[in-house]
């Protein structure tokens, strides 16, 4: 049987996975709590809370073990975590990820940022930072980016024996998806080898931050008459970034012969045209570049296009997008 190397004043190792929808958090919360039970001998309980189930938008993963004798009656969301992990380095632009850990917790990252520039971006002050590159592992192995998320927990947390999980993945995966099941095992272990860890310490004295619960601007007394939608869903304010999977469309304008097969396909009217002359004086819509704010990775624009003036490539972060970003020429989405 594991031993549990802390717990919380009721018993409790905690772990909070921070995720969006389409990176499977959601199953590697299942097959995480599964394995502590039926592979390590703890008791444990997995849940997990997310609202419309779609991609791209805001997923948590809770878990926690205990020791056997220890009696679980307790199902609420996990505000104080011993560990977390956070499926896509761009949630950080719309939620606190880190909200509610200790000094001393463990913060997993899917990333390819130094664990300095991610102290700057969590704005924590101590603890441990880990980091993989589990979407790079998963576009590799052709899987997702939960199993390596999963390989890089089993290295931090240190009281679960990995070899389980892979059991646990091949109970999971060779009934419904039997080809599946070496990639997955693959993909685990790699984020289990080339996880990297930094330890920052905290001065004498330090208080931890609260745990932040957060609370609706609209109420039933401040509520806007008549039900009024005030941020409607394809709304300019929109920002699909954190729904991208590691892939973006690169523009070739050489080889642009601007006959919108990519705008036809595109769900989200990315592509930015503008009006000109061409060679012979006649006004003809050309393409200007893509507006990265709505693009979520899909590459359907890249099947679309029939000269492959558009190419699927990796997206590194050397913030390729926000360099490359041709805003809309709109006039209210000109300043976002």
């Amino acid at each position: 049987m594991s031993k549990l190397p802390k717990t919380n004043e009721l018993g409790f190792f905690e772990i909070r996975l921070e995720s969006i929808g389409g990176l499977g958090a959601n199953l590697a919360g299942k097959m995480l709590s599964e394995d502590g039970v039926v592979g390590n001998g703890l008791n444990g309980v997995g849940f997990s809370s997310y609202g419309s189930e779609k991609k791209g938008s805001p997923v948590k993963a809770h878990i926690r073990f205990c020791e056997p004798e220890t009696n679980i009656r307790d199902t609420t969301p996990i505000e104080r975590p011993h560990v977390v992990g956070i499926f896509h380095d761009a949630l950080f632009k719309t939620i606190d990820c880190t909200s509610g850990v200790y000094p001393d917790s463990n913060i997993l990252v899917n990333s390819q940022k130094s664990p300095d520039e991610l102290k700057t971006l969590m704005k924590i002050t101590g603890g441990t930072i880990a980091i993989v590159d589990a979407t790079g592992i998963a576009l590799e192995e052709q899987t997702k980016a939960n199993t390596a998320m999963l390989g890089a927990l089993y290295r931090i947390i240190g009281f679960l024996d990995p070899e389980s999980m892979k059991q646990t993945i091949r109970r999971t995966f060779e009934k419904k998806y039997p080809h599946l099941v070496e990639p997955n095992i693959r993909t685990f272990e790699r984020g289990y080898n080339e996880v990297e860890f930094k330890t920052y310490f905290v001065d004498d004295g330090y208080e931890p931050q609260p745990f932040m619960r957060a609370e609706p601007l609209l109420g039933y007394q401040t509520q806007a008459i008549g039900g009024t939608i005030t941020n409607p869903g394809n709304s300019i304010l929109k920002d699909l970034s954190i729904s991208r999977a590691g892939m973006l469309p690169h523009f070739h304008e050489e080889k642009c012969i601007n006959c919108a097969a990519c705008d036809t396909a595109c769900p989200d009217f990315c592509f930015v045209w503008e009006e000109k002359a061409d060679k012979r004086g006649r006004p003809q819509m050309f393409l200007q570049g893509i507006d990265y704010q709505y693009c979520k990775g899909c590459l359907k624009c890249v099947t679309a296009c029939p000269v492959e003036a558009l190419s699927g490539e990796r997206e590194f972060n050397d913030g390729y997008a926000d360099k490359n970003r041709v805003p809309h020429l709109y006039d209210l989405a000109t300043s976002i």
